[in-house]
């Protein structure tokens, strides 16, 4: 008996690696090289946007060619990612391939006329829905199913912000809150490797941060991280309740949806004429860099967060994870000025922290940060992720995530 299951083990463990070794090649080359398509085209229209500053006045255009285009063409992928989580949750229906392109052009349009949105939703449909294309070619069961969307979103996170093992950690850790299906880590793991490469392979860049000051670890600089995760975690609350706020109040007040982003462009587009200044719409990743080395001012986080939620909120398209970098960072950079700590340490803990909060994600974020700004900062980041995320409460910015159990039990 024991000389059976000895055969039969490896047998099935290096069906299950090939298995999904190909799956990780398909679907990650298709998404990395999305990926790759959007970043680029999503440079452009950023470019071409700030040196053409007069096109924010034409955001109520901007957002009805985007409410049109859902309303009229994508009902059945207007939930975003949270269709993806519900399929994952409860199997009925194949995402349909359009949630891509839908996705990608309504972005593109968000950020051309200045809308104050991310890139990480954009990806993480397009992967998604790439890879669940799969499910009937390949007769997938609905348990092979759910990884085959675990490692969709995998290759769009991974491959829009350059981070293979944060992206392949949030795939699993975003589901359910409080548990992980480890039978998905090494399909996730080897999808995100796949289409980080490719997108470098497209010769497309990812934006370089730098932590050089990291302070020895002391029993008062951790109660400072404390500190400065729990303003990050209640950072990440409010972003994630002012969101749904603004969304239910345009479905409340404007019963035809092409007309939600048109009043919500409208204001928008008075806001940032009122500012004077762009710095707080699209990405926002030249203030995201400056926040590691230079005094900002202490409000541009505000600022971030009200333009970003109202812009989703009215109907918008694109992700909240880079506006959440924003306001992490300058939130960050806003709190070296009476907490001592450096500063662009303190800008790296709130750019991933914020983000930990509002996606309950704080192991994923932990190991982004390593990423991005180096192992020697890991104590600090995740530290910081971790009360952040603690301190977010039972909130996140995806209404279909799933909390398995409760934060504090």
């Amino acid at each position: 008996m024991k000389n059976n299951k000895s055969v039969i083990f490896p047998s099935a463990t290096f069906l299950f690696v090939f298995k999904w070794l190909v799956m990780a090649l398909i679907v990650g080359v298709l998404a990395g090289s999305a990926s790759a398509f959007f970043l680029v085209s999503l440079n452009w229209v950023t470019n071409w946007r700030e040196t053409h500053a007069w096109i924010t006045w034409f955001l109520p255009v901007g957002g009805f060619i985007v409410g049109a285009a859902y309303y009229y063409w994508g009902q059945d992928v207007v939930k975003g990612n949270n269709q993806l989580i519900e399929e994952f949750h409860s199997p009925s229906q194949i995402v349909p391939l359009k949630m891509a392109p839908l996705v990608l052009f309504g972005t593109l349009v968000t950020h051309l006329f200045g809308g104050s949105a991310g890139r990480e939703g954009t990806a993480v449909q397009m992967g998604g829905a790439i890879a669940d294309q799969f499910t009937k070619l390949f007769r997938f069961s609905d348990d092979d199913r759910r990884i085959l969307l675990i490692i969709g979103i995998s290759a769009g996170f991974a491959s829009v912000f350059g981070t293979p093992l944060a992206g392949s950690v949030f795939a699993l850790e975003v589901l359910i809150v409080g548990r992980m299906r480890y039978e998905a880590l090494l399909p996730s793991l080897l999808t995100a490797l796949v289409a980080d490469y490719t997108c470098h392979a497209w010769q497309v860049a990812h934006t370089h941060y730098s932590i050089p000051n990291v302070p020895h670890i002391h029993a008062d600089t951790l109660l400072w991280v404390v500190f400065a995760g729990i303003l990050f975690g209640l950072t990440s609350l409010s972003f994630s309740k002012i969101v749904h706020f603004w969304g239910d109040f345009f479905k409340r007040t404007i019963a035809y949806p092409p007309l939600r982003p048109v009043v919500g462009g409208a204001v928008l587009a008075v806001c940032i004429w009122l500012l004077g200044t762009t710095r707080h719409i699209g990405l926002g990743v030249p203030t995201i860099v400056a926040s590691f080395t230079e005094p900002l001012a202490p409000y541009d986080f505000v600022l971030k967060l009200l333009l970003t939620t109202f812009t989703l909120g009215a109907g918008f398209k694109g992700g909240e994870v880079t506006p959440l970098f924003f306001i992490g960072a300058t939130l960050g950079n806003a709190l070296s000025a009476f907490v001592p700590l450096p500063m662009a340490l303190l800008a790296g803990m709130g750019f991933v922290s914020v983000f930990a909060g509002a996606t309950n994600t704080p192991i994923a974020c932990t190991l982004m940060g390593m990423e991005l700004f180096g192992a020697e900062c890991g104590v600090f980041i995740a530290l910081s992720s971790v009360i952040a995320y603690l301190f977010s409460g039972h909130s996140s910015i995806y209404s279909a995530q799933v909390f398995q159990k409760e934060k504090h039990d």
